[in-house]
């Protein structure tokens, strides 16, 4: 074929370099697996602590701050708030506001709304009513109450003492807010807000809810006066520091570092009667050249005292560091995030 005639022919078509984008294969949803024996233990065991958690916070509010008017924020604070403008209890208002809340949380967070959360929210709920229908406060002696010219109860607090009242409300409902916390869940609420303000807005989640509840807290100033508003701001900041230390000691355990010539023995002791792992690696000393192993552990604090004095049982000469660890994650503890 001549060159000319070639030339005239069209060029053959010539594949693209670019190859089509495979085709994303469909993720196979994982199959439900039945959970073990252990697993349902564990789940019922935290329902029920979450229920502990729940009580604690029910009578922080319905002894202690409900009847003091201390809004130290939340929906236990709205419900305080609303009680006064409004011809219903405050555990019916409670009830009212934690549903109002978990309808806007499903509508606007989804899964962010758990099934833990609203457990201890309608549980939550529950307890209050129960301890308005069975235990009003004015059945108790002692209390102090207090009447109009009428004759008609105004209020009715367990002493005369707000400072001492406002103590054990911070406490109950501290503790009780950090085993929920603990627990991977909340009362619901203002925590639901808190969520919403996060996603829609650049807050986190600590500052949503820091707003949210000073929100609360100083509007007692106009509505229950100075000194309830006092009382509210210095619960409010008080409960932060309960709930954080509480959680920090519940998750605390012992990081332990040994440094022996006898590791054998002493990493025996940790598998078979701790039933805890270790880490080991080599190490020389440095003022006696001598080489010796480093074993690390991690352990609950009262297995940490058996460990100490078996470990100086072992080897006398061993050196060992104890230091606390705040949280620990992983197989023996807490479930990985």
């Amino acid at each position: 074929m001549s060159e000319e005639l070639q030339n005239e022919l069209p060029a053959p078509a010539v594949e693209s370099a670019q190859t089509p984008p495979e085709t994303e294969k469909p993720t196979k949803k994982k199959k439900w697996q039945k959970p073990t024996g252990k697993q349902v233990v564990h789940e019922i065991v935290s329902y029920l602590i979450m229920t502990v958690g729940t009580i604690l916070v029910a009578a922080g509010v319905y002894f202690f701050k409900a009847p003091n008017h201390f809004a130290t924020g939340g929906v236990s604070g709205i419900s305080i708030i609303i009680a006064k403008f409004v011809p219903l209890n405050q555990s019916t208002l409670v009830m009212i506001i934690n549903a109002a809340l978990i309808i806007i949380g499903f509508i606007f967070l989804g899964r962010g709304c758990t099934v833990r959360t609203i457990f201890c929210s309608l549980m939550y709920s529950l307890e209050n009513f129960l301890l308005e229908e069975f235990l009003p406060l004015d059945i108790i002696p002692g209390t102090v109450q207090v009447f109009d010219e009428a004759g008609t109860l105004i209020s009715c607090t367990l002493t005369n003492q707000p400072v001492i009242e406002l103590v054990f409300a911070m406490l109950l409902t501290g503790i009780g807010s950090a085993i929920m916390f603990n627990c991977k869940a909340s009362s619901g609420g203002t925590d639901i807000v808190a969520l919403i303000l996060k996603k829609y807005t650049k807050i986190n989640t600590g500052k949503a809810l820091l707003i949210t509840d000073a929100a609360i807290a100083f509007s007692t100033f106009f509505i229950f006066g100075v000194q309830a508003g006092l009382f509210s701001i210095l619960g409010l900041f008080s409960k932060a520091f309960i709930v954080d230390g509480v959680i920090e000691n519940i998750g605390k355990s012992k990081y332990i570092t040994i440094i022996t010539t006898m590791p054998d023995e002493i990493g025996k002791y940790i598998t078979t009667v701790m039933k805890r792992d270790y880490t080991s690696y080599k190490a020389t000393g440095g003022y006696t050249g001598a080489e010796k192993t480093v074993l690390i552990t991690v352990c609950k604090r009262s297995e940490a005292l058996k460990l100490k004095a078996k470990v100086k049982l072992i080897d006398s000469t061993s050196f060992v560091i104890i230091t606390d660890a705040n949280e620990i994650l992983g197989k023996g503890f807490r479930e990985t995030i």
